[in-house]
């Protein structure tokens, strides 16, 4: 019996290790890339960044921040070049995972200044704009 309490304790102590060492890397590869921003920050650079919301078509439709263009991330390898490589790349979407993908994605074809909203979508207090349909 203690053998197998001491296999359960490995394979959680296993997943804790693992789980930390995935938050550790998206940290890491978040100011690597250029970090976060919060409401106020993105609001004040928003202007002169070009603002690419990741989720699919239909949340962004219903809402999303004013002056957004939608680039799904699946769909991100093939629209990318619609971006410009001399402006900051604002990113945001509903995961943290999926934007710092979207984000080590664009450093390697050679962006350099990209960052992301804090919290996403969820918590954005700025002006939005919404779709009837």
């Amino acid at each position: 019996m203690s053998n197998v309490l001491i296999i359960i304790d490995l394979v959680l102590l296993v997943i804790i290790l693992l789980m930390g060492g995935f938050w550790l890397f998206n940290r890491i590869t978040a100011k690597s890339i250029g970090g976060e921003l919060t409401n106020e920050t993105f609001k004040a650079g928003m202007h002169k960044a070009q603002i690419v919301d990741l989720r699919e078509t239909a949340p962004f439709k219903r809402k999303h921040i004013e002056g957004a263009r939608n680039f799904p991330y699946a769909m991100l390898k093939y629209k990318y070049q619609d971006l410009r490589l001399d402006l900051p790349v604002f990113l945001y979407s509903d995961s943290l995972t999926v934007t710092l993908r979207a984000a080590r994605f664009l450093k390697k074809k050679g962006f350099g200044s990209i960052h992301y909203l804090k919290q996403g979508m969820e918590n954005w207090d700025g002006r939005t704009k919404t779709s009837k349909y």
